[in-house]
C-alpha cells in the first residue's frame, strides 16, 4: 500500500456524513440561540414562575450599531410589564378579559409593541412617513380624490371631524395615514387614522370609518411632534383602530353564534 493512501481503508463518505451530521447539529444550536436575542426570557403566566429560557440558554450580551446612530444591546433586562386583564380561567394560556377600556389600555386585538419612539428612517437619514404640507415635491395621483376636507364620519353616523392633510410613505410612494381634524365636542387636535379605515364616498365627500364610533377619535392616540410619527406612534394608532373592530360596541366582543 502506497505511503498516505488511507482512503483504501477508510470511509471518506462516511467520515464526510458524519462532519455534515456535527456541522449541522452546530448550526442548529447556534441559530437556536441566536433567535433568543430578542424576546427572551418568556413570560410566564404563572405569577410564582420566573421567565421561561428553555434550551439552550440565552446567549452573551452583544451590542449591535444602529444604521443612523446609536446602538442596542440584546439580549438585555426587560421589566415585566403590567396591563389591564385578568386570564378568564386558573389555567396557563386562558383568554384574558379587559377590566378597562381595552383599545385605551392596549389590550387583545388593540395591544401593540414598545418598539422605538422615534421615525423610521429612510437611507437619506430623513423620517419615511411625511405629511404632504412638509413635502411639496409629493402628491397624490391626479386621479385620485381630494381628501382635504372631506368629513370623516364613524361609525355610528356622528361626524368626529375633517380631514386635512395626507401621510404619504417616501419609500415606496403609497398614502399612509390620514390627518384628522376633530370638531366639537371632541377635543381640539389633529389625530391621524390609517388610511385603509376609510371608505370614500367622493359624492358626499365623506370618509366612513367602521372601525370607531365618531366619539371614540377623540381617544385616538397623538403625537409628540406635529410632522413625525414614531414607529411606537404608528403601531398604538393602528391597534386603537384594530380594537375598535373587536371593542368599539359590547356586541362585537360578543360571539357570532
Amino acid at each position: 500500500m502506497p505511503t498516505g493512501a488511507i482512503t483504501s481503508y477508510i470511509d471518506v463518505a462516511q467520515l464526510t456524513l458524519y462532519a455534515f451530521w456535527l456541522f449541522f447539529a452546530g448550526l442548529i444550536f447556534y441559530l437556536r440561540r441566536e433567535d433568543k436575542r430578542e424576546g427572551y426570557p418568556l413570560v410566564s403566566d404563572l405569577p410564582h414562575e420566573q421567565g421561561i429560557v428553555g434550551y439552550p440558554n440565552l446567549p452573551t450580551p452583544k451590542t449591535f450599531i444602529l444604521p443612523h446612530g446609536g446602538t442596542v444591546m440584546a439580549p438585555r433586562p426587560e421589566a415585566r410589564e403590567t396591563f389591564a386583564a385578568v386570564p378568564s380561567a386558573p389555567w396557563p394560556g386562558a383568554p384574558l378579559v379587559p377590566t378597562g377600556n381595552p383599545m385605551i389600555d392596549g389590550v387583545g386585538a388593540a395591544a401593540y409593541a414598545m418598539r422605538s419612539d422615534e421615525p423610521e428612517l429612510e437611507w437619506d437619514s430623513k423620517p419615511k412617513i411625511v405629511p404632504l404640507r412638509t413635502w411639496r415635491e409629493y402628491s397624490l395621483a391626479a386621479e385620485d380624490p381630494d381628501l382635504i376636507g372631506y368629513t370623516v364620519v364613524g361609525a355610528d353616523g356622528v361626524v368626529a371631524g375633517s380631514i386635512v392633510d395626507a401621510w404619504i410613505d417616501r419609500s415606496e410612494a403609497q398614502l399612509r395615514y390620514i390627518e384628522v381634524a376633530l370638531t366639537a365636542p371632541l377635543p381640539a387636535r389633529t389625530v391621524l387614522m390609517p388610511s385603509g379605515y376609510a371608505s370614500l364616498s367622493r359624492k358626499k365627500r365623506e370618509a366612513h370609518v367602521y372601525a370607531l364610533l365618531g366619539a371614540q377619535f377623540g381617544d385616538v392616540p397623538g403625537l409628540r411632534k406635529p410632522d413625525t410619527v414614531s414607529l411606537r406612534e404608528e403601531d398604538r394608532i393602528s391597534a386603537y383602530f384594530a380594537g375598535g373592530l373587536l371593542y368599539a360596541t359590547p356586541d362585537r366582543a360578543e360571539p357570532l353564534l
